[in-house]
């Protein structure tokens, strides 16, 4: 099952521009001054990595909130964005409430569940995608519906969605390439701990990997960013380690000293580390080449988690956390 849904985010992209188109959002009522994104794990990473994404164009905040509250900015000039795929998610549930409290313009994105009723209750903007699968294995459609709303409201270039168009087309004839060079990644970094490093620019992608590692492939593994972890983490690089897989993900159009701090990195980091990886991205935008790194490295943790012998779609003990919660009454 998780094979086929790793091998549809192309499909899944194409399907969700057309819910979008088809069902529209909510003009603004009056001039939004920043944009909160709510949501978490599987539901939320498609926020943080649309505001990577929006970053060089969007000229009004986007913030990306995990949490059950939310900034104290937010107001009726906020743009307020709940993502939540089963629509159950406490925390986006109780953030969004917080919100409609200060009369924030709100979109939601979810399959049903609680945030679908709260949308059709109050007549918010309720972008439903198809329901009934992992979260972690449905970003193609959240990022998807982020990207259509930012750009519907003008916060990036109306290019952003041909560009999406384009990236699927551009992952289909990329798919055998992306499997087998995954694949050899995967092997690589079996019985080891993994280590993300990628440019500011792409930090959602990397969290992305490193969750998917947790989840599909039940393995441990950190990330970090250049050029900040030059500033501390580089120095723990001191001591020999042969557990640890080092996994640089890599752009070509990457700012030029970024690069050349990676090459250094790169350099110091293979005197202690097991082993060190480049991961360079294809295609000819950052919306093809965040798309290819992302299903490249769905790939890896799919790969991975035949490698280890384990059930890619087992998550018990998020279930048993929900449970033991579950039972705490509202104070």
């Amino acid at each position: 099952m998780m094979q086929e849904l790793i091998k549809n985010l192309p499909l899944q992209v194409k399907e969700s521009i057309q819910i979008f188109q088809e069902t529209g959002i909510p003009s603004l009522k009056r001039e939004i001054n920043q944009v909160v994104i709510a949501g978490l794990g599987g539901s939320g990473i498609g926020g943080t990595i649309m505001a990577d994404l929006a970053r060089p164009y969007a000229r009004i905040p986007v913030v990306v909130t995990k949490d059950y509250s939310i900034p104290a900015f937010v107001d009726e000039y906020t743009l307020f964005i709940a993502s939540s795929y089963s629509g159950n998610t406490e925390e986006t549930l109780m953030a969004l409430e917080q919100a409609l409290e200060r009369k924030a313009h709100v979109i939601c994105i979810t399959s049903g569940g609680r945030l679908a009723e709260i949308a059709k209750k109050y007549g918010l903007g309720l972008l439903q995608i198809p329901g009934g699968n992992p979260p972690r294995a449905c970003l193609g459609y959240s990022l998807t519906q982020l990207i259509c709303i930012f750009q519907h409201y003008g916060i990036v270039p109306d290019l952003y969605i041909n560009q999406l168009e384009t990236a699927v087309g551009f992952l289909d004839n990329q798919s055998v390439n992306i499997q087998q060079e995954a694949m050899k990644l995967s092997q690589a970094l079996h019985q080891k701990i993994p280590v993300i490093y990628a440019d500011a620019s792409m930090e959602g992608v990397a969290v992305r990997f490193r969750q998917q590692l947790n989840e599909n492939s039940k393995m441990l593994a950190w990330h970090h960013v250049v050029p900040e972890m030059n500033h501390n983490e580089l120095v723990g690089w001191a001591q020999k380690n042969e557990n640890l897989a080092v996994v640089f993900l890599r752009n070509k159009d990457d700012y030029f000293r970024n690069q050349a701090r990676i090459d250094i990195n790169r350099e110091v980091i293979s005197r202690y580390a097991g082993s060190v990886h480049d991961i360079w991205s294809e295609g000819n935008n950052r919306i093809e080449q965040t798309m290819y790194h992302i299903h490249f490295c769905d790939w890896v943790s799919y790969y991975l988690s035949e490698l280890r012998g384990v059930d890619i779609m087992d998550i018990q003990v998020i279930n048993h956390l929900k449970s033991e919660l579950s039972k705490i009454s509202e104070k």
